[in-house]
């Protein structure tokens, strides 16, 4: 099971822009064994909403544009969003469902609605029952899969690891459905890189089941990454 934590103490110190109307942002979290938190905002026209935020310095955050929501995929990556939305007043989207917090969201979100006015959400049980991937459908398509899959810097994908997951099998299924997807930028948790998924190949259930956490997708074929950021 993904554990509750608190909003990590670490501050990232500037954002990378992805493709247009998207940027990214990361920190070691020493709430999480120091492994990497990755976080996101888009631009939905009137400003921007940030997708499981962690901190940001202020004049990286003002680079931004104005923030007008902050949507959350888990309770578990709720991080820096209650403090987010006491500084700039603005609403917090939380899934139907899902665990306690820190504190209560404004908005519940389910499968299919539209969060945030720009965000569709996507139900992706496996790490916890209430877990969201989210689609941004502005061509090209992006898709922020969340504590599902993570990469290496090869562009080589991998699930998160099974002790991770509450159901791993669920996880799996999960991953299976996001491929049905058009979408032509994948966004992680962990780490992000271009992709099209014209090219995906994907075999599942094969490898050493005695690591199923930790093994790559066999069969997984991806063109060479266009950008990508170590995780």
């Amino acid at each position: 099971m993904l554990q509750v934590v608190s909003e990590p103490r670490e501050i990232a110190d500037h954002v990378e822009h992805v493709v247009e109307g998207v940027w990214h942002w990361r920190i070691h979290n020493a709430n999480i064994g120091g492994a990497i938190s990755s976080s996101h905002a888009i631009d939905a026209g009137d400003g921007c909403v940030l997708i499981d935020p962690v901190s940001l310095a202020d004049q990286a955050l003002a680079a931004l544009p104005p923030v007008e929501a902050i949507a959350l995929t888990a309770t578990c990556h709720q991080r820096a969003a209650w403090h987010y939305r006491r500084e700039l007043g603005v609403e917090v989207w939380l899934p139907e469902g899902a665990r306690p917090g820190d504190e209560e969201p404004d908005r519940r979100y389910r499968a299919g609605d539209l969060v945030a006015g720009a965000l569709r959400a996507l139900h992706t049980p496996g790490p916890e029952p209430a877990h969201h991937s989210f689609v941004w459908e502005a061509d090209p398509g992006v898709l922020f899969a969340s504590d599902i899959l993570s990469g290496d810097e090869h562009g080589r994908l991998r699930f998160i690891r099974a002790e991770y997951q509450d159901d791993f099998a669920e996880t799996r299924r999960s991953v299976e459905r996001l491929l049905e997807v058009p979408f032509g930028v994948l966004c992680l948790a962990r780490c992000l890189w271009r992709t099209l998924t014209a090219d995906h190949e994907v075999t599942f259930l094969k490898g050493k089941e005695k690591t199923p956490g930790c093994k790559e997708l066999a069969g997984t074929k991806l063109p060479a990454p266009q950008w990508q950021h170590n995780c």
